[in-house]
């Protein structure tokens, strides 16, 4: 079993992403928004920068792509839809607990 706590911290943009997908499965334009909204568009997430912090959280096993056989139809097969795995959850929940 792996502790989440050996993972911490993390990077201002993974915990905002993470945050992000708490409550809904996001593609990366829903993300960036979603981040703009939370931090009062104090935080805004260029695109190359947001697909390179995805990268490494699908390598660390954060998030995961959702099949495209699950995927809502949004019209644009192209994009890809997010979600946080288990280990994602409990790393966001870790990493919230040390923030406050």
């Amino acid at each position: 079993m792996k502790d989440p706590a050996a993972v911490l911290p993390l990077t201002t943009l993974t915990y905002h992403i993470l945050l992000a997908l708490a409550d809904n499965d996001r593609h990366g334009y829903s993300i960036i928004k979603e981040v703009e909204s939370r931090t009062g568009q104090s935080m805004q997430i260029e695109t190359g920068a947001l697909y390179h912090a995805i990268r490494r959280m699908r390598e660390d096993q954060l998030i995961e792509p959702i099949p495209e056989k699950e995927r809502p139809k949004t019209g644009d097969s192209r994009r890809r839809t997010y979600r946080l795995t288990q280990w994602g959850r409990e790393v966001l929940a870790a990493e919230s607990a040390r923030l406050r």
